[in-house]
């Protein structure tokens, strides 16, 4: 029975948590898609946009819906229901995406199709942070997990489950094209497409028979109006600061991904085979795999917020290193692609892995899934905005061709995580172990200070909060 309790505590961490799996391979196929789709419909163009660009921006939008409307669900709706619900419009929009290979009357007809499932499927991936991570933190306090792996558990069943996700994305296409070669591409990319609704449905099985956390059920406002003034003059500052981090890193972390075409270009001499240019992908995406797991056994020891610090330095540092010696490590290309990977699992210590704990279990319950989903919206705007900046810098700095226009991105990327540490150091609050708990008695008390009934607070029907502690001073007294 010892043994049961944390295996089972642990798997409801990962119940909740593990959906981000199939919404990193959800977000992480369809650059490979755009690659068939390129070899397939050579030119073709929505207007003067190229369709890889709409069906990148569509998806971002729907995201960052997802993220608003759901993190209202999530705290006002319950936490279950938001999960439910994401997973299964990931899962049922994924399978119907692999429909538009059907779509044979024009290409626009295909694109247009495809671009209404992203939009829709980017709304699943938004509603898992605010829902599915949101209430993976909230188990990570329960009964059974040991104190000093609350934030790795945590950690392990959300970014990490991103990462894999992606790397497994890169992985299906490889082995869908060795079985189907040069001559079955459309069935390539709808089958990849499609295979992202098996994980969905998977974990939308497991999650039908949980219950929401118990600091849901005592601490939620899904009773009774939020009193959003109050929230806002407690948590402003925290906010800010995980906003604008969150913004800084995907703003960065998103456009790097025209990189892996600087390595698989140099390393093949521009090879243009899919063999070649997939099998590149999966290596590139596995360079995020070792920053992620290291990243979580660290967090635990050094904190969320100093991980975070310590990993953007040290990103910044490796990133001014590849500035300052593009030319020498470009002509070593294995050199370039070890550092390169080092940069990129850097992130994934500091931010990739400490922003989603930091917006989870800073907040309190009550508005915790609006808390997070808001800062997780802003980075969402922050990758959005760096895809579409990021050419225009290289371009400013000469072009793709040139020297500068390589590296400019770099100096920028490591400025901005200089920037992005300095905005944690000091808007950020640190996180112990066991927060959320003290975290929402202080908000109890500065609520009940500011002349809100706390007594409305919890879930219509359960005991109130103050009985589990007078039970637990009549057990004393016995």
């Amino acid at each position: 029975m010892g043994v049961t309790k944390p295996l089972s505590a642990v798997s409801l961490i990962f119940a909740c948590g593990t959906a981000l799996f199939s919404d990193g391979y959800a977000n992480g196929i369809i650059g490979a898609v755009n690659t068939l789709l390129t070899r397939i419909y050579p030119g073709s163009k929505f207007g003067t946009q190229s369709y890889s660009d709409i069906l990148t921006s569509i998806a971002f939008a729907g995201t960052v819906f997802g993220m608003l409307l759901f993190g209202w669900i999530s705290d006002k709706i319950g936490r279950k229901a938001g999960m439910l619900s994401a997973a299964s419009i990931v899962g049922v929009f994924s399978a119907l995406s692999a429909g538009s290979v059907g779509v044979k009357s024009s290409v626009g007809g295909t694109i247009a199709f495809l671009c209404v499932c992203r939009f829709i499927i980017g709304i699943g991936v938004g509603a898992e942070y605010p829902c599915g991570s949101v209430s993976a933190s909230e188990q990570t306090e329960q009964e059974g997990i040991a104190k000093n792996a609350q934030h790795r558990w945590l950690v392990l069943a959300t970014n990490t489950m991103i990462d894999i996700g992606f790397v497994v994305a890169a992985f299906v296409p490889l082995v869908l094209y060795w079985i189907f070669g040069d001559n079955h591409l459309r069935a390539i990319w709808g089958l990849a497409l499609g295979l992202g609704a098996i994980p969905a449905f998977a974990v939308l099985l497991w999650r039908l028979k949980m219950d929401e956390p118990d600091c849901y059920k005592k601490n939620s406002m899904k009773g009774v109006q939020t009193p959003y003034w109050l929230v806002l003059r407690r948590y402003w500052k925290s906010l800010l600061g995980l906003s604008l981090s969150w913004f800084i890193y995907d703003f960065i972390t998103y456009p790097f991904g025209i990189y892996s075409s600087t390595i698989t270009n140099n390393i093949t001499g521009g090879n243009s085979s899919l063999t070649v240019v997939f099998g590149w992908s999966v290596v590139i995406n596995l360079f995020y795999i070792p920053g992620t797991v290291i990243g979580a056994f660290l967090i635990d020891y050094l904190g969320p917020k100093t991980t975070m610090i310590v990993g953007l330095l040290s990103q910044a540092v490796i990133g001014f290193i590849m500035s300052g010696l593009y030319s020498p490590l470009t002509g070593h290309i294995a050199a370039f692609a070890v550092v390169y990977g080092i940069f990129l699992s850097l992130g994934e210590v500091g931010p990739g892995n400490c922003l989603g704990v930091l917006a989870a279990k800073t907040g309190p319950t009550a508005i915790r899934g609006q808390y997070y989903g808001l800062a997780a919206a802003v980075g969402k705007v922050g990758a959005f905005v760096g895809t579409w900046v990021f050419p225009q810098i290289i371009n400013a700095f000469g072009g793709s061709k040139t020297e500068k226009g390589n590296t400019g991105p770099f100096w920028i990327a490591s400025g901005l995580a200089v920037v992005s540490a300095v905005v944690t150091f000091f808007l950020v609050k640190p996180l112990t172990h066991d927060g959320m708990k003290a975290e929402d008695e202080a908000f109890r008390q500065y609520l009940e200070d500011n002349g809100f009934d706390v007594r409305l607070m919890g879930i219509p029907g359960l005991v109130s909060s103050e009985a589990p502690e007078v039970e637990k001073k009549e057990g004393l007294d016995l």
